[in-house]
């Protein structure tokens, strides 16, 4: 079975708190604990707690403050409360939010001294950031659908035996993609997999520069695995010609890099569909970060899916995203500069690309999972394409997460999703 450290090797980055959850002036400590996930609904308000624990020997007056704002940094209210604890004792203070739908940065400090600042959210699903995608944008993708259509896909499979055992076997795809660019991945075939006793597919979608990684067979797989590595990344990275893919033919809608790497989404759909041991009935896509973004955007453009769990999703809802984080932004501007795109030809062309203006296409049931804490791809970004999805889903936020979904529920859950739907 794949790994627990290796199920999350699509993970960027590992997002620590900077700061930690106590804090200590002089004798008297300072906690602020996890509250109702740090998430709310409506008629709640958001909470937060700060336990005070006075070890001194005599009666102790703090003062405690909380700061909060925008997840783009804009401010929305300071608040602080002066408390007197006896000798050896503690208490608990508590402050009330009264905020928008949406996520917010908060600052507990005591006695002046930051204790912790973390993210907190409010109704998300009553984020509302609408799609701004251009007239043709159907259009678009239709004519690169047939575009990739057109081209052979000329399947190899070269079994890797240093990775196969008595569970199944591991092979190592190479396929043709949009432009004829060749493009490969993983694919792990139970053992018991055939013609007569096709299984599900779970096709893995991986995030931005993560090295390759296949599923490990294991005695009794009930389903086959393929891990796709998109143009230029993962098995292809040795031979890239794209250097930094996010800012590859910036400015032009037909040679953006994820214009090719959507398709591959595809191809690696053509591929597990021609394979006899698949059914094709539950073919399955999960991903995190680019890969969630990949898992969003193949079940906008593939309704061969029957069900995917995206986590951390990259790529979306671009004016905001550039707000709240300074990459991919930082890349992206530089290359605007150098290149003398306009901001709003810019804006205009990353559109095609947005993952929220390919959600309202999507018809299959959807998991999502969330890092409450996480840099690289707010929550807000999450929850700009999710919004827009009208077929079934649910969704789970992490509190403590970063730019992961480290937590053991979560390939827990995500198994038990797609069981349930086999089983329906």
């Amino acid at each position: 079975m794949l790994s627990f450290g290796r199920r999350f090797i699509v993970i960027l980055v590992l997002f620590v708190l900077a700061l930690p959850a106590a804090v200590m002036a002089g004798n008297v400590e300072y906690n602020v604990p996890v509250v109702h996930d740090w998430w709310w609904t409506a008629p709640e308000r958001p909470q937060i707690t700060v336990d005070v624990v006075n070890s001194n020997n005599e009666i102790s007056k703090c003062e405690v403050s909380l700061t909060v704002t925008t997840d783009q940094g804009l401010p929305v209210t300071e608040m602080s409360q002066l408390v007197a604890v006896a000798a050896g004792d503690s208490t608990a203070v508590q402050f009330e939010i009264n905020v928008e739908p949406g996520f917010y940065r908060c600052t507990v400090a005591g006695d002046g001294e930051v204790v912790k600042e973390f993210n907190i959210g409010f109704e998300p699903e009553g984020i509302v950031s609408l799609p701004d995608s251009q007239p043709d944008f159907d259009e678009f993708w239709q004519r690169t659908l047939d575009e990739l259509a057109a081209v052979a896909p000329e399947y190899s499979m070269t079994e890797e035996k240093d990775k196969s055992n008595k569970g199944g076997k591991v092979y190592r795809v190479k396929m043709k993609s949009l432009g004829g660019v060749e493009v490969q991945g993983y694919l792990t075939m139970p053992a018991k997999a055939s013609k007569k006793h096709t299984m599900p597919v779970l096709v893995h979608y991986m995030g931005y520069g993560s090295k390759p990684w296949h599923a490990e067979p294991y005695e009794g797989m009930e389903r086959i695995e393929f891990v796709l590595s998109t143009r230029g990344q993962g098995l292809n990275e040795p031979t890239n010609t794209y250097g930094d893919w996010a800012v590859y033919g910036l400015g032009d809608r037909d040679s953006f890099y994820y214009r090719g790497a959507f398709m591959d989404l595809v191809r690696a759909i053509d591929f597990v569909c021609s394979l006899p041991e698949v059914d094709q009935r539950y073919i399955f896509a999960e991903g995190g970060s680019q890969g969630g973004a990949f898992t969003l955007v193949a079940c906008s453009l593939d309704k061969r899916i029957r069900a995917a769990a995206p986590w951390i999703p990259f790529l979306s809802d671009y004016p905001d995203y550039f707000k709240i984080v300074h990459w991919p932004a930082e890349v992206i501007f530089k290359k605007q500069q150098e290149t003398g795109i306009s901001n709003r030809d810019l804006y205009k062309m990353l559109s095609y690309f947005d993952v929220k203006n390919f959600t309202r296409r999507i018809t299959c049931p959807i998991l999502m999972g969330v890092g409450l804490q996480d840099p690289t791809c707010p929550p807000h970004t999450n929850f700009a394409g999710y919004n827009l999805i009208s077929s079934q889903k649910q969704f789970v936020i992490y509190p403590e997460c970063g730019h992961d979904t480290r937590h053991p529920d979560w390939d827990d859950r995500q198994r038990d999703f797609f069981r349930k739907i086999t089983e329906m």
